[in-house]
């Protein structure tokens, strides 16, 4: 059994005072794996002054020392790629092909890109006739991630972090703790400076709260729930630090009638049951023109019953379980809540898929007959869970896009391209895809509305965590 421990100040360390042990379940298997030594306010104390003593001299190094350190951080971690994949499977049941292929990818993804963007990025630039406009580190970062897709969320807060010049304190989801114990022994690896980066397990009453309130965390950093963002600004709000926030979504998916019905639906309910729709960014409701809406339903509901559910250790194409017993319990009551609503199970339903005992699985499910009002069109699921909605026309699908909380993503299935790319411009979401088309790792993540502020990505990642400073007269003689 191992027994995870925090990063404080350059070494792995046991909490002060200790607020227990967390049991890591893989949730395919429903057997512990490995405990983590939880941390509490003292050791995110702890972490915030050696990342605050570290500050100085490492917002002093050069874009070039950053940029060394960090491709060691990459070559540690391509060395243990194979294992981080492994690991991701243990610990929230991503299956293995999936895995090595897509979760793990985004370590190597994140860090190449904005390596990239670092190098191509204007640090300082002349302003106006005599002034200067310096970009440097915004300070101590508190850093928050979850469990769905735990390296793109680690890669893509602490490498611009990092890079930019900040110090950080990562507090992982301790639903998956595996990965980013990895994530903290390549940084170990590579020779960064004691207190650059920190990393203190433990949940987020116990230790995000106490980053969130701590007068010398300069900013937070939170993915998750939109619920807990609020928390996270709130405690932030007193000391006026900087937030970026990446919440929840429940992202339309506007499908026309001139589409080539099989290769669009198929597609898309695929895309929405990916990583088990454990997903921010899900193409959950499907919106689809009203006179092929019965042909939809009918190719989705097949698509649905076609997918294979299994286990994650096992090479394939399939779904795995929810990543925890509380996931699981949260979808099956969302699947009720639109079983009492009145909506259609075209497929799937409640419970574990046929022959299935034990593991947090759930049959892949679509709902048909489905109003924009009820409750699974509105609530983010994060299950493999869609809703489809038929739309009279143009505008009607714009209504019901845009009538949500959250605003992370969107997507348009048309072979009018210029009318997709009308429909883009009217949706009110941080990413919209065309046609299938993806997002690309230069590009800017991030939501509107109740789905978050601030941008990661790229070069777009690197400007959250800067400041901007006029130098006057920096060109006088």
């Amino acid at each position: 059994m191992k027994t995870l421990q925090h990063y404080i100040a350059g070494r792995f360390v046991s909490p002060i005072k200790g607020g227990g042990l967390f049991d890591v379940v893989n949730p395919a298997t429903e057997e512990v794996v490995a405990q983590i030594e939880m941390g509490t306010a003292e050791d995110a104390n702890l972490a915030v002054e050696a990342a605050a003593k570290a500050f100085p001299a490492y917002a002093a190094t050069s874009l070039e020392e950053r940029i060394a350190l960090m491709e060691k951080l990459r070559a540690a971690y391509a060395r243990r790629y194979a294992e981080m994949a492994e690991a991701i499977t243990a610990e929230m049941g991503a299956p293995k092909d999936f895995s090595f292929n897509s979760q793990a990818e985004c370590g190597t993804g994140h860090i190449d890109q904005t390596l990239a963007a670092a190098r191509e990025l204007d640090w300082e630039a002349k302003s106006g006739k005599r002034g200067n406009v310096v970009r440097e580190p915004v300070g101590v970062c508190g850093l928050i991630t979850p469990w769905n897709w735990p390296m793109n969320q680690v890669a893509a807060k602490v490498v611009p972090a990092l890079l930019s010049g900040c110090t950080v304190i990562l507090k992982p989801s301790e639903m998956s703790p595996l990965s980013a114990q990895i994530w903290a022994e390549c940084v170990h690896e590579a020779g960064y400076p004691a207190g650059v980066f920190n990393m203190v397990h433990g949940t987020g009453p116990a230790v995000g709260s106490a980053l969130s309130v701590h007068p010398d965390v300069d900013m937070m950093s939170f993915t998750g729930s939109t619920r807990a963002g609020i928390a996270v600004a709130k405690a932030a709000a007193d000391t006026v630090k900087r937030v970026a926030q990446e919440l929840g979504g429940k992202s339309p998916n506007i499908v026309f009638a001139d589409n080539d019905l099989e290769k669009v639906i198929k597609r898309s309910v695929l895309h929405c049951f990916g990583n088990t729709g454990q997903s921010c960014n899900s193409p959950t409701r499907m919106l689809v023109e009203a006179s092929v809406y019965d042909k939809a339903v009918e190719i989705a509901a097949r698509v649905a019953n076609s997918v294979k559910v299994g286990d994650p250790s096992q090479p394939g194409n399939h779904l795995g379980p929810l990543a925890s017993k509380i996931q699981f319990e949260r979808v099956q009551g969302h699947i009720q809540k639109g079983i009492a609503e009145g909506a259609r199970v075209a497929a799937g339903g409640l419970g574990r898929p046929d022959g299935l005992t034990k593991g947090y699985y759930v049959r892949p499910t679509v709902f048909a007959d489905v109003n924009n009002q009820m409750h699974v069109a509105r609530e983010e699921i994060f299950g493999p869970v869609l809703v489809m909605i038929p739309f009279k026309d143009y505008e009607d699908a714009i209504a019901i896009a845009n009538d949500t909380p959250y605003g992370l993503a969107a997507y348009v299935q048309t072979e009018d391209w210029d009318k997709a790319r009308r429909i883009a411009r009217r949706l009110r979401a941080g990413s919209v895809y065309l046609n299938g088309v993806g997002q690309e790792y230069p590009s800017p993540f991030g939501g509107f509305k109740q789905s978050g502020n601030g941008r990661e990505w790229g070069k777009y990642g690197l400007l959250d965590f800067t400041e901007f400073k006029v130098i006057n007269g920096f060109h006088e003689a």
